[in-house]
């Protein structure tokens, strides 16, 4: 591997470290981020980078990353006990809570569910069941995409350095190493 793609790969796993922090911190997206730096690097080095087909592996783990954690939310919330109200009410609290930094997240699902299931009739410790399960949801969404995250990035990284050691050598190069 040459200086510039060892840089290269490194600056690029800087960037995937910061979408792994996005699965658990507001505001920052993960497997979109990790995905992303996936691209930039095949755009940028070519055919050192990135194979294709690993570019649509990372592609299909993105997508199904941003499924999970939509259906792990209302999935908690329905388990315990939520009708559609309260599963509507923990998406919408947890758009919400992203303004509010990590305890917004926590509480963002419990308290949208929770409202929601309440303005549609249910007492309070229905609702609070219903916000217990989407928090729950939530956090399991939470550690899926850090899996997912995690998985990508060995993907890519494992492809990038193989690809990289089956690429020659400059001639130039060579001659200097003998």
């Amino acid at each position: 591997m040459s200086t510039e793609q060892v840089l290269g790969l490194s600056i690029c796993l800087v960037v995937m470290f910061i979408g792994l922090a996005g699965s658990i911190l507001p505001g920052i997206p993960s497997t979109p981020v990790v995905m992303a730096a996936a691209v930039g690097h095949k755009l940028y080095f070519g055919s050192t980078g990135p194979a294709w087909w690993v570019l649509l592996i990372l592609g299909i783990i993105t997508a199904l990353s941003l499924v999970m954690d939509y259906l792990t939310t209302v999935y908690g919330a329905k388990k315990m006990g939520a009708t559609w109200r309260g599963a509507t009410g923990a998406i919408v609290g947890a758009l919400v809570g992203i303004f509010f930094s990590f305890p917004g997240l926590i509480l963002g699902p419990f308290l949208g569910a929770m409202v929601f299931e309440m303005a549609g009739g249910r007492d309070a410790k229905e609702s609070s069941r219903a916000g217990l399960g989407a928090t729950i949801g939530l956090l399991a969404g939470a550690i899926g995409k850090v899996l997912c995250c995690v998985a990508m990035m060995a993907v890519f990284t494992v492809n990038v350095i193989y690809r990289a050691m089956q690429t020659p050598l400059p001639q130039n190069l060579e001659a200097m190493l003998r």
